[in-house]
């Protein structure tokens, strides 16, 4: 079994406590159901927001989803000029038999701007 790791992001309307939670449950549940995962195969998620979100840790979300024993950090992207607004990303190393390119990456919404050669 390899370690391997996942990149997914999300971008949101505004910085609501609501809406950072379900954008964040809904950019997790993607990256899981698409890459056939589950819990049990995850190492750790480490969540960036960009400095435009302080409404709540995405971290939080990934806990509602029962993600309870899965390591996980929270750190803020750094600020770059005419970077996107308000982008929720995640890097998720996990375990898997799957070679690097079969795993496919998570960019939804707004955030499809930032890899659309990973989009799909």
């Amino acid at each position: 079994m390899a370690v391997r790791a996942l990149r997914a992001a999300i971008q949101i309307d505004a910085d609501d406590r609501d809406e950072l939670l379900a954008a964040t449950r809904e950019m997790l549940e993607e990256l899981l159901r698409r890459n056939e995962l589950t819990s049990a195969d995850l190492i750790s998620l480490w969540f960036t927001a960009t400095p435009d979100l302080t409404s709540e840790f995405p971290a939080h979300a990934a806990r509602d989803l029962g993600l309870v024993d899965v390591p996980l950090l929270c750190a803020v992207e750094i600020a770059v000029q005419g970077a996107m607004p308000r982008v929720i990303r995640v890097l998720a190393h996990l375990e898997t038999d799957k070679p690097r390119a079969e795993l496919k990456h998570v960019y939804l919404r707004g955030a499809v701007n930032l890899r659309r050669d990973l989009s799909t």
